[in-house]
């Protein structure tokens, strides 16, 4: 008996949620990959986990066989390259989704009917509600209001991390691996089709979200450094701005020494100058630094993942090359 091919995969980066793993496979198994009239597939990538993930996911690979497949990757690279490897490494239509248990399986399963369903290439689940801190819900509020204003202007409200990619729309993304890069917004500028539906973000049930602001302002410079010239432009137009005062004001000194033999004033005018100045100078200074860091990254060409162990269920290999497209990682051989 032949056995068919794999149309769909779900992707799902894999970091400290031991917890919450086994429910979320039972839930995938029973409303998305039991009954469905395509043949799909689970693939975990566990992003260097220092809990038991990759216990429970070897576990859970025993458990299912060919239907998960498991990458372990060698250390932390990041939820962006974590994905990556995973979208490399699928086959058929990509479903990415998070581990912690906020994503719906239901939901995974309404991605798969409307990519099946329409014509689209992408189709993003946007977020209608979130069970989450009101201050969870403020910065993440923020932060895609800053995207959709300063970079993507077709962000959704709320912005997204769950979603499909067709075939088609996953071997373009590939092709345009930036490194420190955002993800949402390079799947956005593919320009295909696109399908939102609307989808709850449920509350978390287990473990702590690693998702710290830190990790949020990093990918914040990302996508406004990395796909928006506005903070060169504002540089630019702070420069002028300053150098006009700084005329004014030497105008305005001199005018009044001229006419009304006013004295020049002390030297707190000048230090306040010089402190601004010097301020906008570190500020400017500090940009250009990001511009050029990410820049130096890229030229680099670091690898953005080293495969360490590949389970799926047909055999366990030791490493594991990525499937063809985009720019792939090493293996890191024992």
């Amino acid at each position: 008996m032949i056995e068919p091919s794999v149309q769909f995969t779900i992707v799902i980066p894999v970091y400290y949620n031991e917890e919450s793993l086994r429910e979320l496979t039972e839930g995938l198994h029973r409303e998305v990959l039991q009954g469905h009239e395509r043949a799909g597939r689970i693939l975990f990538v566990d992003d260097g986990s220092g809990d038991g993930s990759y216990a429970v996911l070897r576990a859970l690979h025993a458990e299912y066989g060919d239907l998960i497949r498991v990458v372990k990757l060698s250390r932390n690279f990041g939820q962006v390259n974590a994905i990556w490897c995973g979208l490399t490494m699928a086959e058929g239509v990509a479903v990415v989704m998070s581990a912690d248990g906020q994503d719906s399986p239901r939901d995974a399963r309404r991605l798969l009917d409307a990519y099946f369903g329409q014509d689209c290439e992408v189709v993003v689940a946007t977020r209608s509600s979130r069970d989450e801190s009101a201050y969870r819900r403020w910065t993440s509020a923020v932060f895609y209001w800053l995207m959709r204003h300063l970079a993507f202007p077709e962000m959704p409200d709320g912005g997204f991390d769950f979603f499909l990619v067709g075939p088609r729309a996953r071997a373009a993304l590939l092709k345009r691996y930036h490194y420190h890069g955002f993800l949402q917004g390079q799947l956005l500028s593919l320009g295909f089709p696109r399908v939102a539906i609307a989808a709850d973000r449920r509350a978390r049930q287990h473990g702590r979200s690693r998702w710290t602001f830190s990790r949020k302002v990093t990918y914040l410079l990302d996508g406004i450094l990395g796909y928006s010239f506005l903070p060169i432009r504002g540089m630019s137009l702070g420069g002028v701005l300053v150098a006009l005062l700084g005329f004014a004001y030497a105008a305005l000194i001199f005018v009044k020494r001229l006419l009304w033999g006013h004295p020049i004033e002390g030297w707190t005018p000048l230090m306040i100058v010089i402190l601004v100045l010097g301020g906008l100078q570190m500020l400017m200074l500090g940009a250009l630094g990001e511009y050029l860091w990410r820049t130096f990254a890229h030229v680099r060409a670091t690898p953005p993942y080293v495969i360490e162990e590949v389970l799926d269920g047909r055999s366990r290999c030791e490493g594991g090359l990525p499937a063809d497209g985009g720019r792939q990682g090493e293996v890191a051989h024992r």
